[in-house]
């Protein structure tokens, strides 16, 4: 009788083990769906979700940074056709994004949501290496855009009347944020107007009806389209504006999104994974297709705009932009990373790095935050005319950073990652128990089977 019992409780402690491993097995897509659904959830740009006050204002603080090439050699330049030789300086760090959006207006009939962003830099003397006051010798923005907007005549008499050269000396803040030019006697600078401005307005998804339309761009200045490129392809809005982007990201689908500082949209390749302060992040980088001639990417065709400065489209590395800042502008990767040879070799002082230069967005592929882009984004170019068949000459790179400081990284962590940790302890647990006790129990019927028999 008493063996009899010790059989049947080993029986019942094999079933109770098969049971306990297999509550732990299905827990295991039973406990992802409830991680995915709640994650859905809370990714949905509405009040009272987790993403709708850092979509409302943005909790990680946004650092903009500038290196600006100072130029050592203007006059042998402009009199003798010399080859500018260039010292870059930087960077001048400035905290952007710190404002919320305004006027965001839901559109519930087609689950989109609209609303303007505003433009606003504070500059960060602690990560910066000097003040705002510091000089800089760079390109004079209004005789380098006369040479193609007047004729040489015309702009040459307003140079002598005005006392001006093709290089000036000028601060960082009037670099950047502008400063009264002589000859248009107005506000000029890279960045003018910037303070005080909008962006937009935006109109992008909301996902509630779809989670992977979610920051999707619907509409931007009312447009489905921009209209700088006269093309169908090269015109068209794809992805978010990059900061951020549908939850569960795929490593295999490349990132799509929107610029409008360089009035078009490109797409990121996962590159890899890093542990950033605990948090894993998938890397995404611009690929070198992006900023290739259109004789090697027959895309970029419509990108090409001026036949003469790009010499007949062969021009790799440059992004042509002027229709977009009414003035000749070209966008690059700094020191001309990806671009023809001879970009680099028309100038002194360029030395163009993968490590230092590529563009990246690190991206949190739960969530899919974008918590980093650089270490660089995209240069500032103007045609430097008179000197050399159509110099381009860089005046500005710039990296956008979105920092993710250990506060943010540690509720991240509470409020996600710690559960989805707990919720693995609890379903590889059960699994040990369970497969534990039936193995235990299966070991220990055999052994007290054996010695019935032998008694029998």
């Amino acid at each position: 009788m008493g063996c009899c019992n010790k059989l049947c409780g080993l029986k019942a402690g094999i079933g109770a083990g098969i049971a306990v491993a297999v509550l732990g097995i299905i827990l295991i897509p039973v406990g992802n769906n409830i991680i995915r659904e709640t994650v859905t959830k809370e990714s949905v740009i509405e009040p009272g979700t987790t993403a709708w006050d850092n979509w409302v204002s943005a909790d990680a603080p946004v650092y903009r940074q500038f290196w600006l090439f100072d130029v050592q050699n203007p006059q042998d330049v402009v009199e003798n056709g010399s080859k500018p030789k260039l010292v870059e300086k930087g960077p001048y760090t400035y905290k952007t994004r710190y404002l919320p959006k305004e006027n965001i207006t839901a559109n519930p009939e087609d689950y989109t949501i609209s609303f303007l962003l505003p433009a606003g830099a504070i500059f960060e003397p602690s990560m910066s290496v000097g003040s705002e006051e510091d000089s800089v010798t760079s390109l004079n923005l209004a005789v380098a855009g006369g040479y193609k907007l007047f004729p040489p005549w015309v702009l040459e008499a307003a140079i002598k009347l005005n006392n001006v050269s093709l290089f000036q000396r000028r601060t960082v803040r009037e670099i950047l944020w502008g400063y009264k030019d002589p000859i248009l006697k107005g506000t000029l600078g890279l960045f003018f107007p910037y303070n005080g401005t909008y962006d937009g307005p935006y109109s992008v998804f909301t996902g509630k009806d779809d989670i992977s339309k979610v920051s999707i761009i619907d509409s931007w200045q009312g447009e489905k389209k921009v209209s700088f490129w006269n093309n169908t392809y090269c015109d068209m809005i794809n992805g978010t504006d990059g900061s951020s982007f549908s939850p569960f990201l795929d490593k295999k689908k490349p990132l799509y999104f929107f610029s409008p500082d360089i009035s078009r949209s490109v797409s990121a390749e996962y590159e890899r994974s890093l542990d950033l302060k605990g948090i894993e992040v998938y890397r995404f980088k611009l690929p070198p297709l992006t900023l290739a001639s259109p004789a090697v990417n027959p895309d970029n065709h419509c990108f090409c705009t001026d036949y003469v400065v790009t010499k007949n489209c062969t021009l790799a590395g440059v992004l042509d932009i002027s229709s977009s800042r009414g003035q000749p502008v070209y966008i690059s990767l700094p020191h001309f990373l990806h671009g023809s040879p001879y970009l680099v070799e028309d100038v002194e002082g360029l030395g163009p790095s993968e490590e230092h230069h590529a563009t990246f967005l690190d991206v949190e592929p739960v969530r899919a935050l974008r918590y980093v882009k650089g270490p660089s984004q995209l240069c500032s170019h103007l045609v430097l005319k008179k000197v050399k068949d159509y110099t381009i000459l860089p005046i500005v790179w710039l990296n956008e950073t979105a920092s993710l400081d250990d506060e943010t990284a540690d509720r991240f962590k509470k409020e996600l990652l710690s559960r989805v940790d707990m919720l693995e302890t609890v379903q590889f647990t059960l699994i040990g128990l369970g497969s534990a006790a039936l193995v235990l129990c299966t070991v220990a019927h055999c052994l007290v089977s054996r010695n019935n028999n032998k008694l029998v």
